[in-house]
């Protein structure tokens, strides 16, 4: 544990020199909120707070996949991260302590997303439901943490980059995140439960209101848990034989 803190100190203090990470992480989901929920939901309290769990949703995949993806590829380019590899205290501690510390990074992005519901649109929610939420995130972040992570452990840096936005933007459009509950084009609708995102946006819809979560969607959020898992160790891996066999 005092290992893992020391790693998660490490990625935080990583973070805080390098700012505009953050601030990456945190622009595109505010500007959705400010350019298309509170405009045309904003005065629907139901419309609203959907909308505000969908850009939760949107955060949340935006921070992970970009923070590993790019940086966990950025870091193996460095001297520091072969040496750290061949340490006695094996890989989890420095695992661990980078997921804690995407988390918490995960959770500042969400910020102005909240503000901006809270001052601009009639979304409501519950405390209870607003606590639930919080530990939904977590749960929500774990197949976004993974395909980072795959990604970072498979590619250099330079490919890295490309592969994380080629495929975010896809999952957040064919997820239904830019669109309400139900009102997504014909198309999307028929492959969204098929999709990581739309399984993320479901659990976040039920937490905060009354959405009824479709089986399809659930069991495909667990199945890709399980790819993108499967995935990242055997990147991780690899990297490691190419680098130390």
């Amino acid at each position: 544990m005092q290992l893992t803190l020391v790693h998660t100190r490490y990625q935080l203090l990583e973070i805080v020199r390098i700012p505009i990470a953050l601030i990456g992480s945190a622009f595109f989901p505010a500007a959705a909120m400010l350019f298309f929920v509170v405009p045309f939901a904003g005065k629907d309290p139901v419309g609203a707070t959907y909308a505000t769990a969908s850009m939760v949703t949107f955060s949340v995949m935006s921070a992970n996949i970009f923070q590993y993806g790019i940086g966990v590829a950025e870091d193996r380019d460095q001297p520091w991260n072969p040496y750290t590899r061949t340490l006695p205290a094996g890989p989890g501690p420095r695992l661990a302590g980078r997921v804690l510390a995407g988390l918490a990074l995960t959770y500042l992005s969400l910020l102005p997303v909240l503000v901006i519901s809270a001052t601009l649109t009639a979304a409501r929610i519950t405390p209870l439901a607003f606590l639930l939420a919080i530990g939904t995130v977590a749960v929500v972040s774990v197949p976004f943490t993974l395909m980072g992570l795959a990604i970072g452990y498979s590619l250099p840096s330079k490919a890295a980059i490309v592969v994380a936005q080629i495929v975010f933007f896809p999952l957040a459009f064919g997820g239904g995140l830019l669109s309400a509950p139900g009102e997504a084009p014909g198309f999307i609708e028929v492959i969204a439960p098929y999709l990581p995102t739309r399984g993320a946006a479901e659990l976040m819809w039920a937490t905060v209101g009354d959405y009824p979560m479709r089986p399809l969607s659930l069991s495909m959020l667990g199945v890709w848990v399980v790819v993108l898992a499967s995935l990242a160790v055997w990147a991780y891996r690899r990297d490691e034989g190419r680098r130390f066999s």
